[in-house]
């Protein structure tokens, strides 16, 4: 069995989309292909166990450098690749993760026959003047630009990342494989239609999220309530700091944080799923994800910008505050069909095998030539 070290901000049982993305791709991967995975976990203060379902867990006592050389593979390792999940503010209070960057430079020029595949979740921040992210910023891109530099294979999850990562490799790597993130609360397989599910919405995901969907969204929520004539609303996840009024009179039940089965199960029964997120960052949304691997009408709100990453408002999701047309369930379930087409080209299988051929082209190949 091939095997390989998989740098993480976190692991359950902290709450850590990274983490959990990571974790779901290295059982996928182990599954699929025989790869196991080591994993690395970067923050100290982590409180977790040494072994998170079935896969072995070295965690980093101070984040340096030198303490990280100490837990990357050397010459006469059997490990041959690193797999880095990158996102800068996983890393670092600022987003600027120069222990990391630095430490990784100096392996790859002392482990020569070891490989790095770099997984960047995120890229840099941007912001105006008055606040932190313009100051960091600069900084946090010279750190992706080092990155991309000292790593053998690159993947991101949108197409506008790539070409950034492209252009900073200054030509060392021109096809980069884009990889949308999946849904981290399972991918039923085939979803029951609209009309046989109960007139119920749900608003899933972190506090964040959640808060604008009530806060900045209410009309539009509202609206689409009205419209799809919704019985019932739920909300899922941790606690919001505020009490969540009725919508068009209809209560919304707070279910608080649920398992992922159980989530899976009140996706797969609810018509819609509102959400309050940049539409042209939908590919970087466990949210959106988990909507469409669910085969739900996702409903947002108009954000400025241009579809991306082939999506497309009114045809992949709707917008809550698009006043010129209405929409019924049989219009919704036109939506929430291809959104449902759209994920499975890149559900977690497919993804899989994309990130085991970078990690592992040649076990791919012989995987290949095996069942041929």
């Amino acid at each position: 069995m091939a095997c390989i070290i998989a740098i993480v901000p976190r692991l359950p049982p902290a709450i850590d989309g990274v983490g959990d993305h990571s974790l779901q791709l290295a059982k996928q991967m182990r599954q699929d292909f025989g790869i196991d995975t080591n994993f690395l976990v970067a923050d100290p203060n982590w409180c977790g166990q040494s072994v998170v379902e079935g896969f072995a867990v070295q965690q980093i006592q101070e984040q340096s450098s030198q303490a990280l050389l100490q837990l990357l593979p050397t010459k006469e390792s059997s490990v041959q690749v690193v797999l880095l999940h990158y996102v800068g503010y996983g890393y670092a209070k600022r987003g600027c993760p120069r222990w990391l960057v630095k430490g990784l430079e100096h392996w790859r020029q002392t482990a020569t026959s070891q490989r790095l595949v770099t997984m960047f979740h995120e890229l840099h921040a941007f912001g105006p003047f008055w606040t932190s992210q313009f100051w960091t910023s600069p900084l946090q891109r010279n750190l992706v630009r080092r990155l991309a530099c000292c790593s053998d294979r690159c993947l991101t999850n949108r197409q506008g990342y790539a070409e950034i990562i492209a252009r900073f490799s200054q030509g060392k790597h021109s096809q980069i494989p884009v990889v949308p993130v999946f849904s981290n609360v399972g991918e039923p397989e085939n979803p029951p239609p609209l009309s046989q599910r109960p007139r119920r919405l749900v608003v899933f995901g972190s506090r964040g999220p959640r808060s604008r969907v009530y806060q900045q969204s209410r009309s539009a929520l509202q609206r689409t309530c009205r419209e799809l004539e919704i019985e019932e609303i739920l909300d899922i996840g941790p606690a919001l700091d505020f009490a969540i009024e009725s919508i068009n009179g209809t209560p919304v039940k707070s279910l608080g944080v649920r398992s992922p089965q159980q989530i899976s199960d009140l996706l797969s029964s609810s018509v819609a799923g509102f959400f309050n997120y940049h539409t042209e960052y939908l590919t970087k949304s466990t949210i959106f994800a988990a909507y469409c691997a669910h085969r739900l009408l996702p409903v947002g709100v108009w954000y400025k910008g241009k579809d991306l990453d082939g999506l497309q408002a009114g045809k992949h999701y709707w917008l809550g505050d698009d006043y010129e047309e209405t929409i019924n369930l049989r219009t919704a379930q036109i939506i929430a069909d291809r959104a449902y087409a759209w994920y499975q080209k890149h559900q977690l299988s497919v993804q899989a095998r994309t990130f085991a051929a970078c990690l592992h082209p040649q076990e791919i190949l012989q995987l290949k030539a095996a069942k041929s």
